[in-house]
């Protein structure tokens, strides 16, 4: 019998959408300066939340 866990994704979710808004205001702002450093975090709260890996 298989048990499924319950994955608490919210966090994910927020943490993704904080990211972008920074990542957007880094675009409109600051462009080229700060990106390379925001991008991997949206892209990687991305993926765990919509729990691809």
């Amino acid at each position: 019998m298989t048990t499924t866990s319950r994955k608490y994704k919210g966090l994910y979710w927020l943490l993704f959408f904080a990211f972008t808004a920074l990542f957007l205001y880094a675009t409109v702002v600051h462009p080229w300066e700060y990106l390379t450093m925001i991008l991997p975090f949206v892209c990687t709260f991305f993926v765990l939340a919509m729990d691809i890996i």
